[in-house]
Order: structure tokens, then C-alpha cells, then sequence
């Protein structure tokens, strides 16, 4: 099998969406001054998103799992290989770590999680003054670095497509 699978194509172009709406969401919502209805809408969608973001994660490591992706192709050199294994890696880090930092930010500022305005997800940790600016930082700097990855993997993929002429990126396309 030379391409990826419909469901792993979906879950993989899910995933990215809601990342991507997720970070501008947020750049967003914490350029609004002050509290008003609109940012704590935001903070609420934003939290949504995370939430989301971790329950297709949780789908999408399983799939992975049980579904193996097709081989890697042979006109690509093993370093490159090497160095794709190591960004897949570090972007399914990034895909989980970052929605927990954020729960775990919150639940520190005393501001529970209640996905889509219904069900309010288990406070893990308890309010924490002294936790939740470290929290803080940590959300934020676990961001960054993810969108700086998720810009790399985006540029390999094209690179491989226009530059290498290859299949990388067709193997992800439906």
C-alpha cells in the first residue's frame, strides 16, 4: 500500500484543523482587553477545541496502532526518514501535551473545563496561584514550539511535493 488510509487521512486532517483553528483562536482571544462576553466565548471555544483535539488524538494514536502506514518510500534517503520518524514523534507529543497543558492552566486558574457548555470535565488539580503563571508559560512555550513543528512538517511536505516531485504529500490527500 502506497497510500495512507481514509480514516487515517481524515483523523490526520482533523487533527490539524482544529489545531490550527485552536491556535488562532487563542492568539485572538488574549489580544482582547479586559473581560467581555466575546473573550470568555473564545476562552470557551478555545477549550472546546483542546478538548476536541485530545479525543481525536486518543482516535487517532489507536488507528495508528492497529493500522500500520504504508512503507516509507525508497527514492527517500534513510536520514530523511530518520528525521520524519522524529518530527511524527514529536508532533503526537505536541498534539497531547499541549490541550493537557492548557487543561491543567486552567483548572490552576480556578476555571473549570465544561466541554461544549455541558458536561464539566474532572478538576484534576486544584486552584494554584503559584502553579498556574508556570502552567501559563508552559501552554504558551508548548504552543510556539508546536506551531513552529507543524510549519516544518507543512514545508517538508510541500518540499517533497514541488521539489522532489514524490508522492509524500499525494499519500496524504484524498
Amino acid at each position: 500500500m502506497q497510500r495512507y488510509t481514509k480514516t487515517a487521512m481524515l483523523l490526520h486532517w482533523l487533527t490539524a484543523l482544529l489545531i490550527i483553528a485552536a491556535f488562532f483562536l487563542g492568539l485572538t482571544m488574549v489580544d482582547i482587553h479586559g473581560i467581555t462576553p466575546t473573550k470568555l466565548k473564545y476562552y470557551s471555544w478555545h477549550k472546546w477545541l483542546g478538548v476536541t483535539v485530545l479525543g481525536v488524538a486518543a482516535i487517532r494514536l489507536l488507528w495508528r496502532k492497529a493500522n500500520k502506514p504504508p512503507p516509507p518510500l525508497a527514492s527517500i534517503p534513510a536520514w530523511q526518514h530518520k528525521v520524519a520518524d522524529g518530527m511524527h514523534y514529536l508532533l503526537y507529543f505536541f498534539i497531547f501535551a499541549v490541550p493537557i497543558s492548557g487543561y491543567l492552566y486552567s483548572y490552576a486558574a480556578g476555571v473549570p473545563v465544561v466541554y461544549l457548555g455541558l458536561v464539566q470535565l474532572p478538576a484534576i488539580i486544584e486552584p494554584n496561584a503559584e502553579l498556574k503563571p508556570i502552567l501559563k508559560t508552559v501552554h504558551y512555550v508548548l504552543t510556539m514550539t508546536m506551531a513552529a513543528a507543524v510549519v516544518a512538517h507543512a514545508l517538508a511536505a510541500l518540499k517533497h511535493h514541488f521539489v522532489d516531485r514524490d508522492i509524500t504529500l499525494k499519500r496524504m490527500l484524498p
